[in-house]
């Protein structure tokens, strides 16, 4: 249940109500996930819609108080590290770039980053379905990171995800409780033409 959700954020179009409830705050309560609810999250990620089902994505996690987690959380740069260092998990997601051919080559994969965008959209919803809440960030430190979870060659990352259940905008730091609420969204005609932009 969102703590902070105004009443304001409508739709201008039917749609499910997961889509505008899904936001991305960045208080966390201390409430820890267990290693079962954080499989259903990734379980989520693995049914993702995936170009030619090569299924790119790869996604490193690890829970509060491991070893792993402070190392994502180190790699993130700005304010982000205030406030997702109190977030139950933190997942590294990244995709392969490339994929093997019918030839059995590996070439490049040019959908690896929108098929793992649906993987971590696929996330974030199961999140929402679970009562917790998902935080998608692309400020870290890209070398940083690719050390912290020893990504292989041929890998690209794409953000850290923060995930757990939603605390008050009240324990972050002063700066960041004006930005604790869901953001509004562009109408649909600033995005998509009938036909041919």
């Amino acid at each position: 249940m969102s703590l902070d959700q105004p009443a304001g954020r409508k739709p201008d179009h039917p749609v499910a109500p997961q889509f505008p409830n899904r936001w991305s705050p960045r208080a966390f309560t201390e409430r820890a996930l267990t290693e079962a609810e954080v499989m259903s999250l990734l379980e989520a990620a693995r049914w993702a819609p995936s170009a030619s089902n090569h299924q790119p994505w790869r996604l490193v996690w690890a829970r509060r108080g491991e070893a792993g987690f402070a190392a994502i959380r180190d790699a993130l740069i700005g304010n982000n590290p205030l406030w997702a260092g109190k977030a139950a998990v933190l997942f590294a997601v990244a995709s392969k770039d490339t994929v093997l051919n019918r030839e059995g080559v590996e070439v490049a994969n040019r959908t690896s980053a929108f098929d793992t965008g649906a993987a971590w959209m696929s996330l974030a919803l199961q999140a929402q379905v679970m009562g917790l809440f998902a935080h998608a960030m692309g400020g870290f430190d890209k070398d940083k990171l690719a050390a912290a979870v020893a990504l292989p060659p041929g890998h690209t990352l794409h953000c850290v995800v923060a995930a757990g259940e939603q605390g008050a905008s009240g324990t972050l730091p002063e700066p960041l409780r004006e930005r604790e609420t869901p953001s509004n969204r562009k109408p649909v005609s600033d995005f998509a033409v009938h036909g041919r932009f």
